[in-house]
């Protein structure tokens, strides 16, 4: 599943929700130290703008109870209506081993009600444990997942404004562990993060987003052997800056989603014209590493895939998901300052300034034409990506 799915959580599903905000904390809730009101608060008024009579819901872990009552309170006392949807490590786990398989398929009624109901869904990260479903195979996996695809179809139809603390960066120790990065300082990154001056961030967004939007083609390298090009004339281009504004809600769709930490402006190719390779040295995936995976794309096409280990996992959900999974699926360009990757670290992320990520597979979430529920999205460290001969990005740094 692509990791910005977009995807109504249900009592079986998994937790794969948009959302985003700016915000302001320290330290995560389950250690204490967070000013969970007031977090909320900004969370529903100013990142969601949440109004009186809509309804709305709230997703997160058993870890941040505090901070999703404190959402639900916030929701309510602008006259909105608060729907609370906790998730453990535990019941995720259980949805599959205990489930029998012949639900994978089920029609997700329930859900498709529910997500024409809703206008803003708030949601927290909740996974704690890499490779908590290493185990299910892929093909249960690509089922569910092409089960409640008509679910996140229908919320972004609906323009439902989606925003998401965690933006795959949330500090757990599981997280910390795969990135070789004690838990302390990835917190203290995190919020660093989420604390980044948003009008800067903003102002910074718009320029880059001015550099894609006047040229024609995209060339991406990279120290591990990336040389890929594709066009870019025409697309529609999106910025993650924290902010969901009344622009954005006028535009509707892939407008009205966010992440925190923010700081990302990206787009989808055009169709058919991405060519070369992408390489990445080390690809996390199911709990698992990826090994210098690298990815061949012809007339916009995945087209080989290769690694020198650990790949298995990666084909076999390939193989089970369906039809525009080879789709070239977008560019994303990290601008967010103080998300630093701490050097002789496995760290990585989207919205360090200067990171260039690519994704592979479905891409309505950013604009584009591919609705496969596959995706994979690839971290470039050390990229440099020009537009029409233009340095956008060098060697990893942001040159706007």
């Amino acid at each position: 599943m692509s990791r910005r799915s977009v995807v109504l959580v249900s009592v079986y599903s998994l937790v794969a929700i948009l959302v985003a905000s700016g915000l302001f904390v320290a330290v995560n809730a389950a250690e204490g130290g967070v000013d969970t009101e007031g977090l909320a608060r900004k969370l529903v008024n100013e990142c969601a703008g949440v109004r009186e009579g809509e309804a709305v819901l709230i997703s997160g872990g058993v870890r941040d109870l505090t901070l999703l009552e404190d959402l639900a309170v916030n929701v309510r006392k602008v006259g909105a209506s608060p729907i609370l949807t906790i998730y453990s490590d535990r019941m995720t786990k259980r949805m599959f081993d205990d489930v029998p398989t012949k639900y994978d398929t089920q029609a997700p009624d329930l859900e498709m009600k529910l997500a024409g109901v809703f206008s803003a869904m708030i949601s927290v990260d909740a996974g704690e444990s890499e490779g908590l479903l290493a185990h299910i195979p892929a093909e249960r996996m690509a089922a569910r997942a092409k089960a409640e695809q008509p679910v996140g179809d229908l919320i972004l139809k609906r323009g439902v404004r989606q925003v998401n603390l965690g933006n795959g960066l949330y500090p757990t120790a599981d997280l910390a562990k795969r990135y070789e990065v004690p838990r302390e300082e990835l917190a203290k990154i995190f919020w660093s993060g989420v604390n980044v001056d948003y009008a800067k961030l903003q102002a910074t967004g718009e320029a880059v987003k001015a550099a894609l939007a006047a040229g024609k083609e995209a060339h991406i390298t990279s120290p591990d052997g990336t040389d890929l090009r594709a066009r870019i004339e025409g697309r529609p281009i999106f910025v993650s800056d924290g902010v969901i504004s009344s622009e954005d809600v006028k535009k509707g769709g892939p407008a009205c989603s966010t992440w925190l930490p923010a700081g990302e402006v990206y787009l989808t190719a055009v169709p058919g014209t991405a060519e070369g390779k992408v390489v990445v040295a080390r690809q996390f995936f199911r709990g698992g590493t990826i090994e210098g995976l690298t990815l061949t794309f012809k007339a916009g096409k995945l087209v080989s895939m290769t690694a020198k280990s650990g790949i298995e996992p990666l084909k076999a959900l390939y193989e089970a998901s369906g039809t525009g999974k080879d789709a070239f699926g977008i560019i994303d360009v990290g601008i967010n300052p103080n998300v630093k990757i701490v050097p002789g670290s496995r760290m990585v992320a989207w919205m360090p300034a200067g990171m260039v990520t690519v994704q592979v597979g479905g891409n309505q979430w950013a604009g584009g034409e591919s609705d496969s529920t596959f995706g994979l999205s690839s971290f470039l460290t050390g990229a440099t990506l020009k537009i029409d001969g233009k340095t956008i990005v060098e060697g990893g740094t942001l040159k706007m």
